[in-house]
């Protein structure tokens, strides 16, 4: 269980390792690249590895384990726990207990991940909800307060503790299909490392961290929620749905965080696919008029008819006395 707020110097290496050598990877991939050692196969690996542990944080970690937008076998939950850990973000219950404690705090002191809180605005609230509070609070939630079901279950923690063997493994896996795919050469099996490990993970990475930063920073927003996070378009295809960031605040149980028929979320139209294979169910849907009621210029509306009434209430009370 967690009981500290800051992490500890062998969490704050591990972090930084995992930011630093996955760059490193990059430039690696740009060298190899620029000598056109990279072929269909390399960049094969690379997208499969790329959705299998996008799709473990997306589905798994995020929608399924953190809000439970929707039920399914025990099997598949554990699964999905396993392909969220290939992607090297922390453990099952770190990231469950960070992102619940995110909600609970949004853009307000406890916000593990603000851009907007204690670290000033602009560029330096950017860095820390993108990059800097790996190094000063991530994984420190309380697994007990934030992440209780998990916690009182054997297998969860299980894949829990067996994250840092995961994490090897998430690299293993597309350096041995680089090996075989290349015709069982070293020269494979680098290829593989680089392009389905390092460059995957700092993919992965990224985008992920760009939600909690870019996506409480700029784009656009419909919904009246006590934060500020946005959508950001541009970003939806990379991050499966995950950057209709703004919709998920407005309605964070939703297994959809594209509302809109053209929001593409890749992750949701997956729901949907497990939902229509028996894998799903329980799906947590929001009905137009619930999105209806919420958006900014209804809530506004209402607001101010509400204050109208008011005054006229107050009118009148006035002219009775």
């Amino acid at each position: 269980m967690r009981t500290s707020e800051a992490v500890t110097r062998t969490e704050r290496t591990a972090n930084l390792l995992g930011v630093v050598v996955p760059f490193i990877g990059v430039l690696v991939a740009v060298v190899l690249l620029w000598n056109r050692a990279v072929d269909a196969v390399d960049l094969g690996i690379l997208v499969v590895m790329y959705l299998l542990t996008a799709f473990g944080v997306t589905i798994g970690y995020h929608r399924l384990l953190t809000h439970r937008a929707f039920a399914t076998y025990p099997a598949v939950e554990r699964m999905f726990a396993v392909l969220g850990s290939l992607s090297v973000q922390g453990s099952v219950m770190d990231w469950v207990a960070d992102h619940r404690k995110h909600h609970a705090h949004t853009d307000r002191d406890g916000d593990p991940h603000s851009p907007h809180v204690g670290h000033g605005s602009g560029l330096p609230g950017l860095w820390h909800a993108h990059v800097g509070w790996l190094l000063e609070n991530q994984g420190q939630a309380d697994w007990k307060r934030y992440a209780a079901e998990l916690y009182e279950d054997p297998a969860m923690r299980r894949i829990g503790r067996s994250f840092p063997l995961l994490a090897y493994v998430s690299l293993l896996i597309p350096t041995a299909a680089g090996f075989i795919l290349h015709g069982f050469t070293l020269d494979g099996a680098l290829r593989g490392l680089v392009w389905g490990g390092l460059v995957r993970i700092f993919f992965v990475h990224h985008v992920t961290w760009s939600v909690n930063s870019v996506c409480h920073f700029f784009g656009r927003r419909r919904f009246e929620v006590d934060d500020q996070s946005t959508n950001v378009s541009w970003l939806a295809l990379m991050s499966l749905g995950e950057s209709w960031h703004h919709n998920h605040h407005a309605f964070p149980r939703s297994a959809y965080h594209g509302l809109r028929r053209w929001e593409i979320d890749l992750s949701g139209l997956t729901i949907s696919a497990m939902q229509r294979l028996g894998l799903a169910w329980n799906v947590v849907r929001i009905a137009p008029e619930r999105q209806q009621a919420k958006t900014a210029v209804n809530a506004r509306s209402t607001k101010a008819n509400r204050s109208s009434a008011d005054t006229d209430r107050t009118s009148a009370l006035d002219t009775a006395a």
